[in-house]
């Protein structure tokens, strides 16, 4: 995975597999306390975004953190973590040495294919790519791994959950019904794979003028606590709709590091924290973090 002779690599080696089933293989990570599952049932609500700033929040913090685009068809996190021009090298170990943005270790499969080239693959295969995103990248000691996931429940939501234990899920939503309908999607299959949810991020949750700082809510209100409520999950914070938080995803500089003054990032801070209570709190159910 080196390079796009590793990533063709990669393409043919899950097309090996295609016809023989999938066969889940558990993937060790002795080096993770903390695999972080970020996910939403919709596109387009900011998962990606919440991901990015919720990871350098951590690393603010003082924790070793990694992050994993496992959004196989639409990789946003080199732009957004400002990397999106590294090339992957292999180190001493034949693994792949991670990029640093931000004080985040990133994979995405982004950096194996051209940015305007479609991925075109069936659910083995992206079971596979998966798989050796985690299993193939000189992660080290992290403290937590958050881990971007893809829309919807499908084969990367599976594949993660099968090969990895997660140790806790944050799902994103915006205000609308119809998010957090698809929202709820995600809650039961996360409970049906038996990982933890920790709680709801609402996003856009209102606008923030950049002009006269009052606040405005642009999508219907009180839905998302509604939801939590109902579902007896916490929700872990509403971040504003600020055109800072769009200006500095498409600039690679999350918003939680270069405008830490700003109500999007303190919302990104605190949510941070809140999803290192509840993986403690996790944890002690389970009886460890270690894997």
């Amino acid at each position: 995975m080196a390079g796009h002779e590793e990533a063709r690599g990669m393409h043919e080696g899950c097309h090996g597999k295609e016809g023989s089933g999938r066969k889940t293989a558990a993937v060790s990570l002795p080096g993770i306390r903390n695999i972080l599952a970020v996910g939403s049932g919709k596109g387009g609500v900011g998962k990606s975004t919440a991901a990015a700033n919720i990871a350098v929040s951590l690393a603010l913090d003082g924790a070793k953190v990694g992050l994993l685009d496992a959004d196989i068809y639409g990789p946003n996190l080199p732009q957004m973590m400002g990397i999106g021009k590294y090339s992957p090298k292999a180190g001493p170990d034949n693994k792949l040495e991670p990029p640093v943005g931000f004080g985040v270790k990133v994979i995405s499969m982004g950096f194996f294919v051209d940015s305007d080239s479609p991925v075109i693959w069936r659910g083995p295969m992206v079971h596979g790519a998966i798989v050796q995103l985690l299993s193939e990248v000189s992660w080290g000691e992290l403290d937590y791994l958050v881990v971007d996931l893809p829309p919807g429940t499908g084969d990367a939501q599976l594949s993660l959950c099968q090969s990895v234990p997660v140790s806790g899920a944050v799902l994103v939503s915006t205000p609308q019904s119809v998010a957090l309908s698809d929202v709820r999607k995600a809650l039961s299959m996360f409970k049906s794979l038996q990982v933890p949810v920790l709680g709801l991020v609402e996003n856009m949750a209102e606008f923030a003028c950049p002009h006269c700082g009052k606040t405005s809510r642009v999508f219907s209100h009180g839905g998302a606590k509604e939801l939590a409520e109902k579902h007896g999950i916490p929700l872990l914070g509403s971040v504003p709709l600020d055109p800072l938080v769009c200006e500095t995803g498409e600039s690679g500089a999350p918003v939680a590091a270069s405008q830490p003054g700003s109500a999007a990032a303190k919302a990104f801070r605190e949510i941070a924290a809140k999803v290192v209570e509840r993986l403690s709190t996790a944890a002690s159910r389970r009886g460890t973090q270690d894997f």
